[in-house]
């Protein structure tokens, strides 16, 4: 399991993994690209934040809460 930092920022390969790349780079929450941006849109993931013209990163806090109410709502189910 990658570990998520407290502080700082996310790329999308470490949120929703590289099974590509060399070595693999594991997931935090499993959905595909296409998935994990609709969610971005609709509001069900956390917005990114763009720190260059080609960058777009997530904030580690906004990556962690989600991470927990996906938890307790599969929990509750």
């Amino acid at each position: 399991m990658p570990i998520l930092p407290e502080t700082g920022f996310l790329r999308l390969s470490q949120i929703i993994g590289n099974p590509k790349a060399n070595p693999p780079i594991p997931g935090l929450i499993p959905v595909s690209k296409s998935t994990w941006w609709y969610g971005v849109k609709t509001g069900r993931f956390p917005a990114p934040v763009k720190i260059g013209p080609r960058t777009t990163v997530w904030r580690a806090e906004d990556i962690r809460e989600l991470i927990i109410k996906l938890f307790q709502n599969a929990v509750s189910v």
